[in-house]
């Protein structure tokens, strides 16, 4: 491999593991704040002790996500350097910002971790949450402000190669900014709740500790309903997603759906191989006109075919199968929770509720959700190719030219894995041998002593 694809490869394997704990970043604060929230509406120490425990696990990958984070902010500048050089200076705000949101997320995390049972209002505490879910949220939405900038960069004029009379603001809130902020705050919740359902789900399916059953089925129970609403919120922001992609970035659209003819009618495509030597598929599922009902509403909506753009500047077209995959985990996962759901709403259906069947379907949601986010991430940035700035500047002309990048690459392979099983290792130690039913009964001594 040559320096361009070594830099690409090491910075999408830095990305592909830092994105699992950017998900969790976002998605977990609100999940525990709900838990405790819970806790004190309903006046039941096992939300409480949910809140507790999901709390305490959580300072674990925020650790690994600082670690990955700031990898991500060194590479920008050592594998791209064209990149900084040219637009450094435009997405500088977005980048700070980022950091700020952190650091106002890490310090009220903190308080929040050390404060249990210190205040004597009881809604104090749940209160303090809220500053967490702030930061994590605002942390996301800058980083996909650079993103976006990426995507559809605006906020600047180009002059002798540089980007001059820089308007930060336009340059954060550019024309992709809300949709996609949407989509990643949306996607985040959504796989966090899955996850969690997965771990009470394959608490239930173990059941080691038979005093602990009532906890992980309310556990489950909370994810779930999370889970299909925010699976649901995800839906609308990829459907917005596909709407603002015919308008803006169409040759992307056209890639994800092997769509070369431009028309009306449009198929969506679902898998299937393609000649792209005779532009045929084969052995694909096809919608008539869908794709062309997901860019406008109306199936009679002409969508741009990638025959009508210059072949240099079309993204590879293996983009198609991410797009499938991503889809179909979602739909996986949208199925898994309705039907949960409706166990709660139909009292017919209440005997399947925690039947072994509907467990392991709840059990795969948690990889599936966030293999879907991974698939996304894959398909929006090799969607973008061959620009690393759309339209101003492409990935081999910012790339670095240095020497070393395979033992570079190598060796952050290596540190990866070491944080990822680490990190693994750690949280399971750490409920391990320790039922939550012993935290119930803390926590309900605790409200005794109040």
């Amino acid at each position: 491999m040559d320096s361009v694809e070594i830099a690409r490869f090491l910075t999408g394997m830095t990305l592909a593991v830092h994105i699992i704990f950017a998900t969790i970043g976002v998605g977990m604060p609100l999940m525990f704040a709900i838990a405790e929230f819970l806790g004190i509406k309903k006046n039941d120490p096992s939300y409480t002790a949910l809140a507790k425990r999901w709390s305490k696990g959580y300072t674990i990958t925020v650790a690994v996500g600082v670690v990955t984070g700031t990898i991500i902010g060194l590479q920008l500048s050592l594998l791209w350097p064209t990149f900084m050089q040219m637009g450094g200076h435009v997405i500088a705000l977005p980048l700070f910002m980022e950091t700020f949101a952190f650091f106002f997320e890490a310090i009220f995390l903190s308080i929040y971790l050390y404060t249990w049972n210190r205040f004597k209002g009881k809604w104090t505490h749940v209160i303090l949450s809220i500053p967490v879910i702030i930061g994590g949220s605002f942390s996301a939405l800058f980083i996909t402000s650079v993103n976006s900038f990426m995507n559809t960069p605006a906020g600047f004029q180009v002059k002798d190669g540089r980007m001059v009379n820089v308007e930060p603001w336009a340059a954060m809130f550019n024309a992709s900014f809300l949709v996609r902020s949407f989509h990643v705050v949306a996607t985040a919740l959504m796989t966090m709740a899955f996850i969690l359902a997965a771990v009470a789900a394959f608490k239930l399916l173990k059941n080691k500790v038979s005093k602990d059953a009532e906890y992980h089925k309310k556990a489950l129970k909370i994810t779930m309903i999370l889970g299909l609403v925010f699976t649901l919120g995800s839906m609308l922001a990829g459907d917005l997603s596909a709407k603002f992609l015919h308008k803006v970035q169409p040759e992307k659209l056209a890639a994800y759906e092997w769509h070369f003819d431009t028309g009306s009618k449009a198929d969506l495509v679902f898998f299937g191989t393609l000649n792209e030597h005779t532009q045929q598929v084969t052995g694909a599922i096809k919608i008539p006109g869908l794709l062309s009902f997901l860019a406008d509403d109306n199936i009679n909506t002409k969508v741009k075919g990638l025959n009508d753009f210059p072949k240099a500047d079309l993204p590879p077209l293996i983009v198609h199968y991410f797009f499938d995959l991503m889809v179909s985990l979602g739909v996986f996962c949208f199925i898994i929770s309705a039907a949960y759901v409706a166990t709660l709403i139909f009292k017919k259906l209440r005997r399947f509720m925690h039947a072994k069947p509907m467990l392991y379907g709840i059990l795969l949601t948690g990889p599936a959700a966030m293999l879907a986010i991974e698939f996304g991430w894959f398909l929006t940035e090799m969607g973008r190719q061959p620009w690393i700035v759309r339209g101003y500047l492409k990935v081999k002309e910012a790339a670095t030219q240095a020497g070393g990048l395979t033992f570079v690459t190598i060796m952050f392979g290596l540190l990866y894995i070491v944080l990822m099983v680490t990190s693994a290792y750690v949280l399971i130690r750490m409920f391990k041998n320790k039922p939550a039913y012993k935290d119930i009964a803390a926590v309900s001594n605790e409200r005794g002593e109040q």
